[in-house]
């Protein structure tokens, strides 16, 4: 009874806000099922709703900031000018998920001017697409507003409801925490924040902040997505919950001072956006995050390759070897190290990877672990660790160059920085000069520690634009960016495409030192991480269990089979073939899939999907008419129906099914599968069984 009470009276205040949208004659615009209004409340403040197909989603939410210079810059507003305009175009992504999106949108830009002196101005910019809609601020040129320093920002969200919430702490140095499914209302990070000592670096003041991008799901059925697109000289917003209220507000990360941003007029702010759809799957279909980047600017894109890799790295989380050469650091330098016997990147361990790179069509080899300074790099906060070009004795630099070009593969470079930006900076010309003269074509840099400069924060304004800088000087060296431990991705893969992935999440390799990932991890993962951008979370584990030898109980929480469909459902333009040569010589009949399955696709299409439990995707293969197929699903065992409706009429396929076997289970029996193959054609609906952790991968062919 009490709580259909709160429900009647919070559903009042949502009428009651709506007519208070009505009597302030609020500004309209809609498309589709989607209507944004606008209107400045009595004392001036910015307000604007959000509805869909006629159900408020986002009640009346004020907006705007603190500033040093005025502390009331959110009120005594004005409206002295809108203009409206419409775009309906496509454009061709360098790579992606699909090869032709389509930017449909409506734009409001309301124009601001504070009523008292010095009358300041501020620009609200609006765009509404048919799935939902992004704004964000603009400062412009004026007088008395050019340096200035943004002490907060003050948007809201404010939900008609209490949904069902998927999230993880809004932690200022991490995304990589498993995610909690709760109420809104039930937020606190304090556990969670607590329990996580597998991560590195922790920094959560506010118990009450999540992480976006943050995936909500009404009583009613209504999915809701926010996060943010082109997070350019800002630093990243995460979200407070007044969870009383059922209340979002922006939270951005402060630099070493305090302050959240500095900036100098004319400017912007990245966009603030609401995805929404009745449907989970129009959520994952969306580019709305996307088409709020701006494209790149150089025209000669054709450098940029996506590809699979092996790497020297998993053995190295699984205690098989190490990434330092020896075991003592030495203040005279590498040549009175004392190798301690299990570095892995020396040159032969390095060539058996190049061997099987090459015999499997496998285009790249990673090494990490191939530079001096991982004797002492990890927390000790020391700003000159690594140098970026010095090898350890083993690891012949040239020698590898060779015979990887010999064998028709190309050496993926590792500059892992130890948190230590000003160091990398400094060193970046050279480091990119030095991939170029060994034929390094691509960098994954990783950022594990404390930042440096000391006091900054990883998803910081300072370090926002060091990663934009990182990937702006890939682009001047044609150097493709694999970025580790960066913000979560914002869209900016459209604005530098040599930005091919990043981590910022919780990856396979918690598998390995970790008490790993729920089965339902990856089900949650494309809902909320993967909304901004590819994510290298690197699958294809086939050793599921006894990997780790001095932690015989540890084990991967999937089936080999759900291994394979992550190649499909968590999209990266690199993805890297993860586990060790020999775990897949024991399955090589399943190891095919890995083989076959591209990275870069002309269509997507989401067959099935709910946030949590379960996700079906089907991918046609880039110029060609191959198509690839994964279903996963959480904890439960369950049936997947995949309709080939996608497939052209009147053609007939061949269809090789990678299954989980009868008696397969994430925990008792990881490794059993089953292959099969039929005759199929768009008529073909798929049933097939998945296991408790499980999944399915599919390659269909035309006969």
């Amino acid at each position: 009874m009490l709580f259909k009470r709160l429900f009647f009276i919070f559903s009042g205040l949502c009428m009651l806000q709506s007519a208070a949208a009505q009597e302030h004659n609020a500004l309209q615009v809609e498309m589709n099922k989607v209507r944004l209004s606008f209107y400045l409340d009595g004392d001036g403040r910015p307000v604007y709703a959000l509805a869909y197909n006629g159900r408020l989603v986002i009640a009346d939410s004020r907006q705007g900031f603190v500033l040093e210079q005025d502390s009331l810059f959110y009120k005594g507003f004005a409206i002295t000018g809108t203009e409206k305009s419409s775009v309906n175009e496509t454009w061709q992504p360098v790579w992606g998920e699909v090869s032709s999106i389509r930017d449909h949108y409506e734009q409001l830009t309301v124009h601001l001017k504070q009523q008292q002196a010095p009358g300041y101005l501020l620009d609200l910019v609006f765009r509404v697409f048919e799935d939902g809609m992004g704004f964000r601020y603009e400062f412009p040129q004026q007088p008395g507003l050019k340096y200035f320093i943004v002490k907060d920002e003050l948007t809201e969200f404010n939900l008609t409801s209490d949904p069902l919430t998927f999230w993880i702490p809004g932690d200022y140095d991490s995304n990589e925490y498993a995610y909690t499914t709760s109420k809104l209302s039930q937020v606190n990070n304090t556990q969670q924040v607590q329990s996580a000592t597998d991560i590195a670096v922790r920094t959560v003041p506010d118990p009450y902040a999540v992480q976006t991008p943050l995936m909500m799901k009404t009583e009613d059925n209504l999915y809701i997505n926010i996060h943010e697109a082109a997070l350019v000289n800002y630093p990243a917003m995460q979200l407070h919950v007044n969870g009383a209220v059922h209340q979002l507000t922006s939270s951005l990360v402060p630099d070493a001072v305090g302050n959240k941003a500095y900036l100098h007029a004319p400017c912007k702010t990245p966009w603030r956006t609401i995805i929404v759809s009745d449907k989970a799957a129009d959520v994952l279909a969306s580019k709305l995050i996307l088409n709020l980047n701006e494209p790149p600017a150089a025209t000669d894109l054709s450098w940029i390759r996506p590809m699979k890799f092996v790497g020297v790295w998993w053995e190295m989380q699984t205690g098989k070897s190490t990434w330092n050469y020896a075991d003592a650091a030495s203040e005279r330098g590498k040549d009175d190290l004392v190798p301690n016997g299990r570095h892995g990147a020396n040159t032969a361990n390095v060539k058996k990877y190049i061997d099987f790179a090459a015999a499997n069509n496998i285009k790249g080899v990673l090494v990490e672990g191939w530079n001096t300074g991982w004797e002492d790099w990890f927390g000790n906060w020391k700003e000159n660790v690594f140098d970026f070009v010095t090898p350890y004795p083993d690891f012949n630099v040239k020698e590898i160059e060779d015979y990887a070009a010999a064998k028709g593969v190309q050496m993926i470079m590792h500059n892992e920085t130890s948190g230590s930006a000003t160091n990398y900076e400094r060193q970046l010309d050279t480091a990119f000069r030095f991939m170029q003269a060994y034929g390094y074509p691509a960098v994954k840099t990783g950022y594990v520690g404390k930042i440096i400069p000391r006091g900054e924060h990883h998803d910081g304004q300072w370090m926002v634009n060091h990663y934009e800088r990182v990937a702006q000087k890939g682009m001047q060296y044609h150097i493709m960016i694999d970025a580790h431990e960066p913000p979560r991705p914002t869209g900016l893969q459209r604005t530098y495409p040599n930005w091919l992935a990043c981590e910022a999440g919780r990856g396979n390799e918690y598998n390995a030192f970790s008490n790993g990932n729920a089965p339902e991890h990856e089900t949650i993962l494309p809902f909320t991480r993967l909304m901004g951008g590819p994510m290298d979370y690197t699958p294809g584990i086939f050793k599921l269990k006894g990997y780790a030898p001095n932690m015989p109980d540890r084990q991967v929480h999937t089936t080999l089979a759900k291994q394979l469909a992550l190649y499909v459902t968590i999209y990266s333009p690199v993805q890297m073939v993860a586990d060790l040569p020999e775990n897949y010589a024991a399955h090589a009949d399943a190891f095919n899939f890995i083989k076959e399955v591209p990275v870069d696709w002309n269509d997507t299409r989401i067959i099935a999907a709910e946030p949590g439990d379960y996700i079906t995707i089907a991918r046609k293969e880039k110029g060609k008419s191959n198509w690839y197929v994964g279903a996963i699903t959480d904890e439960n065992s369950r049936k997947a129906a995949i309709p080939l409706q996608f497939l052209d009429k009147g053609k007939k396929y061949r269809a090789t099914v990678y299954a989980d076997a009868p008696d397969a289970d994430w925990k008792k029996n990881p490794e059993a599968y089953q292959i099969k193959t039929s005759v199929v054609d768009a008529n073909t609906v798929l049933t097939i069984q998945l296991a408790a952790g499980g999944g399915a991968a599919i390659a269909i062919q035309p006969m």
